[in-house]
């Protein structure tokens, strides 16, 4: 409806964390509409201003900041009177610290009952490795992840292009808030959420473990060749030097793969994708070798034609000029602390939310 509110217009956010998982969290809910408040510690501010300028200044768009000395009692104060006053509280030291600056939860809900109160850790705010330092890596590590990752047959390893760990806690965080605020709709009353990364990591490993239990996968060698053994499933190389990713993982995908390719698998028992599953490795080198065959433009073609599951692997350079970006219209010029930068706006429309870049 033209002229509707955002969605969250009106809720103010105080937010002390830092880094990645808290401000990709809090930028969420400016897009949103929400009015967020940065508080930072002088003189540096928050540590990403320094080692990932890029960021701090992609992910603190549309927000206000402040520097606050926490370890000074007057700037405490002015912090508390902050929290107060707001809908949402957000902070991502490790479990203790905000008890010792008289900023926790249990501070801040006697001046304000309505609070919801974000703690986003790496491990949450109980258990033997609730006070250990770590990092996006550390938690995939802990939670299970890594051990699927790299290739079947050799060591894990740790190989995302993105912080997966961290973006993964920032967006549980972002769903148990909004559903925070729907429940204090209804009780008038605020909550403490203890948001462990390594936690959300593991609700994301229940489709995994659920395979491994229903095939009766104990030992790890098992576990990594279900997770990594995909045949006709991967980016291969055409002869002009394109890569393209290939998902040919159903039985009537896979056939239609063998016609576009014209591949020679007489010699292969591969009708079913547990066959094929059995000799990944060569059934992938067959698919590999004649790709590599092809013009990117050529296969291209035949692989639409084939309606096949096929894209391009896109730089991320190269993003505000893929077709499909543009026809979305996500990606747009906005402004940020250095200088404009193409980002994507939040990916779901809701009615009132901004459709350009923030106003500074």
């Amino acid at each position: 409806m033209s002229g509707a509110a955002a969605p969250l217009a009106g809720l103010k956010v105080v937010d002390f964390s830092e880094l990645l998982p808290g401000p990709f969290l809090s930028q969420c809910l400016a897009e949103m509409g929400a009015e967020v408040l940065k508080v930072e510690r002088p003189p540096q501010g928050d540590n990403a201003r320094t080692l990932v300028p890029g960021v701090f200044a992609a992910m603190n768009r549309g927000k206000r900041s402040i520097f606050l000395d926490l370890k000074d009692e007057a700037q405490r104060k002015d912090a508390l009177a902050l929290a107060a006053r707001a809908d949402i509280v957000l902070e991502g030291y490790r479990p203790g610290v905000m008890a010792r600056l008289g900023l926790d939860y249990d501070t801040v809900q006697t001046r304000n009952p309505r609070v919801i109160y974000v703690s986003i850790t790496g491990y949450g705010q109980t258990g033997p490795l609730a006070k250990l330092a770590g990092h996006d890596l550390n938690y995939l590590a802990a939670s299970g992840v890594t051990a699927l990752s790299g290739r079947a047959g050799e060591a894990p390893e740790h190989g995302y292009g993105i912080p997966v760990a961290d973006l993964s806690g920032s967006l549980y965080g972002l769903a148990a808030t909004l559903a925070a605020l729907e429940q204090r709709h209804r009780t008038g009353r605020g909550q403490w959420l203890d948001v462990s990364i390594a936690d959300c990591l593991t609700h994301m490993m229940n489709p995994r473990i659920g395979q491994f239990v229903a095939k009766g996968q104990a030992d790890l060698r098992a576990q990594r060749d279900e997770a990594l053994l995909r045949p006709g499933y991967g980016v291969f190389r055409t002869a002009d030097g394109a890569y393209l990713a290939i998902a040919a993982v159903e039985d009537h995908f896979w056939n239609r793969l063998v016609q576009v390719l014209d591949l020679k698998i007489d010699d292969l028992d591969a009708g079913t994708f547990t066959a094929r599953t059995a000799k990944a490795d060569l059934v992938n080198g067959r698919v590999a070798e004649r790709i590599a065959g092809f013009e990117a433009t050529e296969l291209r073609e035949r692989l639409m034609q084939a309606d096949l599951p096929w894209s391009d692997v896109v730089e991320p350079s190269r993003l505000a000029e893929h077709p499909q970006q543009r026809a979305r219209g996500k990606l747009q010029t906005q402004s940020t602390a250095l200088g404009e930068m193409t980002l994507s706006r939040f990916p779901v429309s809701l009615e009132g939310m901004a459709t350009s870049d923030f106003e500074e």
